[in-house]
């Protein structure tokens, strides 16, 4: 059971309704707009991802639930990086809410068992969560500037 002590919350408005959001977690090309350099994905219940997120930092799990366009809940970890989080070991829930201005997204990261991997998770989806706002709202938040980092700096 996961308690809040091993959860990372991150709230985000967005200009844009809850359907062009839920696009950007479900359509590899879209989610690679905001997110990873490549990635193979199946965007279904119990369908598996990897992707490279950052430098030599690569992310996979599976997708647990895919609720079109309003819940997606999908298991995190690292195949590689420094960060102790191994693939499968973490879960994260991305509800989207329609609001008068468009989506509150709210992005839930539990069982991320030390205090680093909370700061580097809530850091990290500060991040990316600003780089899918900006590409949902129609703009482009340009180059990641993490993905020239060496492994090692920034999310792990």
């Amino acid at each position: 059971m996961t308690t809040p002590t091993d959860t990372v919350t991150l709230e985000r408005r967005i200009a844009a309704r809850p359907e062009t959001v839920f696009g950007f977690f479900t359509d590899r090309e879209k989610w690679l707009s905001w997110m990873g350099a490549d990635g193979t994905f199946s965007f279904e219940p119990g369908g598996a991802y990897r992707t490279g997120v950052t430098g030599e930092n690569v992310a996979s799990g599976r997708f647990l639930v895919v609720d079109p366009p309003k819940r997606l809940v999908f298991t995190w970890g690292w195949e590689t990086g420094s960060m102790p989080v191994p693939p499968g070991s973490t879960t994260v829930e991305i509800t989207l809410e329609p609001t008068a201005e468009g989506t509150l997204l709210r992005l839930v990261h539990s069982g991320l068992s030390s205090e680093e991997a909370r700061a580097a998770h809530a850091e990290g989806w500060q991040h990316y969560v600003d780089r899918l706002a900006s590409r949902a709202e129609g703009t482009d938040p340009g180059p990641d500037a993490w993905m020239q980092q060496p492994a090692g700096l920034g999310p792990h």
